[in-house]
């Protein structure tokens, strides 16, 4: 028997933090095709509202609102959950897609950049999931999707900083699908290995780079990041229901490629 509604997510109302470019951009635009309204943040209030009125145009009947905070500040953040409050319906959905890379030799980087690596990729998830989880729980069923990184489940040359904060992130996404499953809300994750995105744009134009990537990728390509955003979504479906805890490889195969 078809259950159709199992793969749509009317009535949900999601907030999508880095939802001005990439992959929470990307994320948006999928919770809403399936049906979500989307609260989206990001830190550049002009790039916020170009993606604002990119979404609006392709997705007219949904509601769409945007609020410009630095997740990475407390203060920001509190105003952002207190905004989100405002909307009355409290949360069926938090992305947190939000992130900040430090590529390099260990040796080679300053304090401020790798602590900014910490503050925006992990701890803001972390207070975020906090200050959200009242919200999320007041309904039956309600869903965290992270936004890891195959750095955080393997060594990636270059990636130490960033490799910590998301193992870091991806633990938590273990420890709080355990402790809030009794609240009806379910928390999974993805990591996803080179994807084409702003932040990776200059990275992976290097033709080496490049090269050494699809070496080590089985579906010999870079990954979009619409790719990731149907895993995002996919998690937040009733259909996944039973699905909590996880960390979802979304990498070309590159966690399972050996020699």
């Amino acid at each position: 028997m078809s259950h159709p509604h199992r793969w749509r997510l009317d009535g949900q109302l999601a907030l999508v933090t880095g939802a001005s470019a990439g992959i929470g951009l990307a994320a948006a635009a999928e919770l809403l095709a399936l049906g979500a309204d989307v609260l989206l943040v990001a830190r550049d209030a002009d790039a916020l509202e170009a993606a604002r009125d990119e979404l609006t145009d392709a997705h007219p009947e949904r509601m769409i609102e945007g609020f410009a905070a630095d997740v990475a500040d407390d203060e920001e953040r509190r105003a952002l959950l207190d905004w989100v409050e405002d909307q009355g319906e409290g949360l069926h959905i938090l992305v947190n897609a939000v992130g900040a890379g430090a590529n390099g030799s260990l040796l080679d980087l300053d304090e401020a950049t790798w602590r900014a690596v910490f503050e925006t990729g992990l701890f803001s998830a972390f207070e975020l999931c906090r200050y959200a989880q009242p919200l999320l729980a007041r309904h039956p069923a309600s869903s965290i999707v992270n936004v890891g990184a195959a750095s955080g489940l393997r060594a990636v040359r270059g990636a130490t900083v960033e490799g910590m904060a998301k193992a870091a992130l991806h633990q938590m996404t273990r420890s709080l699908a355990v402790e809030w499953a009794q609240d009806g809300i379910r928390v999974n994750a993805v990591a996803p290995w080179a994807i084409r995105t702003p932040r990776t744009a200059a990275r992976l134009a290097s033709p080496a780079q490049h090269e050494r990537v699809l070496a080590r990728t089985p579906l010999q390509r870079l990954g979009e990041a619409e790719e990731v955003a149907g895993a995002i979504a996919f998690l937040c479906l009733p259909t996944a229901a039973y699905i909590t805890g996880v960390c979802l490889d979304v990498d070309g195969g590159f966690g399972c490629s050996g020699f």
